[in-house]
């Protein structure tokens, strides 16, 4: 069984990467992104790869990550475990959060990293506008941000490693002790925000993931019938 989150996803994608890892659905704008494994395993190496070569960071390094559930959260969150990242995560929503998008900080190693992201020793912000299609964002980037979708299209579809992520064995305790099964699961966002809940609990679980936000009670029995999915 794997110890790090990096070594999970692998493990899970490595079954077969042609197959669907993760659906996403958002009620509120009707969107349904589908993403094989090998498709969010390249999100994953590009993000990385930003990290490490774009941002100079490495094993020890902090992100702060501001974002709500969402299939470009599980490739920030997996491509900074992936370079060996510690994550500081919270909602976009949380109190003090200084801008109005969802963000990715990166901070230097030892920085300090307060509820809104800000850092000392902070090098790099990247904001994102959760667009449909992996798009960049619409309108204009705040001062002092970059856009992430439009950075990380320019690195590399394999990160050449080493892989990190020691750092996640925690995690991994907490996502095992959900008891999740196996297979295919539905997990609604509104109800378990968290993404040991939605994104490490189902790889634990040896699980690809139907991910549901802003979510229409009425609809998920259906979906989970569809997509063959247990809700959890």
């Amino acid at each position: 069984m794997g110890n790090t989150v990096p070594s999970l996803f692998a493990a899970v994608v490595g079954k077969d990467p042609s197959l669907p890892f993760l659906t996403f659905y958002d009620d509120a704008t009707g969107e349904r992104t589908e993403l094989s494994g090998a498709t969010l395993a390249n999100w994953v190496s590009k993000t990385a790869n930003l990290l490490v070569d774009g941002c100079g960071l490495g094993p020890g390094d902090v992100a702060a990550v501001r974002l709500p559930a969402h299939w470009q959260t599980a490739a920030i969150l997996l491509g900074a475990w992936t370079a060996g990242l510690s994550v500081a995560y919270g909602e976009p929503t949380a109190a003090g959060a200084d801008v109005e998008f969802a963000s990715l900080a990166v901070a230097e190693r030892d920085a300090e990293i307060g509820a809104a992201g800000n850092a000392s020793g902070v090098a790099d912000r990247y904001v994102l506008g959760l667009a449909p299609m992996g798009l960049p964002m619409r309108g204009s980037v705040p001062t002092g941000w970059a856009d992430y979708v439009a950075e990380v299209r320019q690195f590399g579809d394999h990160y050449p490693g080493p892989v990190g992520g020691e750092g996640t064995g925690e995690l991994i305790e907490r996502a095992r002790a959900l008891a999740l099964p196996g297979g295919r699961l539905l997990v609604d966002a509104d109800t378990h925000p968290d993404p040991v809940q939605w994104l490490v609990g189902p790889l634990a679980a040896g699980a690809s993931i139907v991910l549901s936000v802003n979510s229409d009670p009425e609809k998920l029995a259906a979906r989970a019938a569809a997509e063959q999915a247990v809700p959890i």
